[in-house]
């Protein structure tokens, strides 16, 4: 049997403290804990639609409010994946979902290239769900994509309710991370003419 891909990161600062352990061969775990409501339940939807387990514990300032512990809470969870990940041999790279979620439509695509990019096509009514603020959406993607070390594309392409769009993109940032980090065995090394993903 293969070894299981886990990692661990802590990172400590004067606005946030955080830690995080990812499986990402697991089978959906979950132990979530940021202060934020609403942000534990979008990432316990993301470990138990991917398949990764994930534990994350997150004190943050939310006395000024939601954005420090939002954004590092990406920040930490991308450079998990990045580490999971490690030479990136044999995994299939890209990975993609298109994810119904009641009048809500979301696609997400992902390539492992190791280059970071988020192109992120959404918008929303309200200011926020629970606690969570809606613009932090993005910011959260953009964190994740660029510790992680990822080529991300979120787009709504039919929604009305900002719950049912954020909850969406997580769970389908999760399939197409799940197929992206998979491994093919017809992949004997890594997949790139230029032999390497950094």
């Amino acid at each position: 049997m293969a070894e299981k891909r886990v990692a661990t990161v802590s990172r400590k600062t004067k606005e946030t403290d955080i830690f995080c352990e990812l499986n990402l061969d697991g089978t959906g775990e979950a132990s979530v804990d940021t202060g934020i409501g609403f942000l534990d339940h979008m990432l316990t939807s993301f470990a138990k639609h991917g398949f990764f387990d994930l534990k994350l514990t997150c004190k943050g300032d939310l006395n000024v409010d939601s954005h420090h512990t939002i954004e590092d809470c990406g920040i930490v969870l991308g450079s998990c994946i990045k580490k999971c990940l490690s030479d990136k041999m044999g995994i299939k790279r890209y990975g993609s979902f298109l994810l119904p979620m009641d009048e809500t439509l979301v696609l997400c695509a992902i390539d492992l290239s190791g280059r970071p990019y988020l192109n992120f096509d959404a918008s929303f009514d309200v200011e926020r769900v629970g606690y969570f603020d809606t613009e932090m959406v993005k910011e959260f993607f953009y964190a994740i994509s660029y510790s992680a070390g990822m080529n991300l594309h979120i787009k709504v392409l039919d929604g009305s309710n900002a719950h049912h769009m954020i909850e969406a993109m997580f769970k389908g940032f999760s399939k197409a991370l799940d197929e992206a980090s998979s491994k093919d065995e017809r992949i004997t090394s890594i997949l790139s003419t230029k032999e390497t993903l950094c």
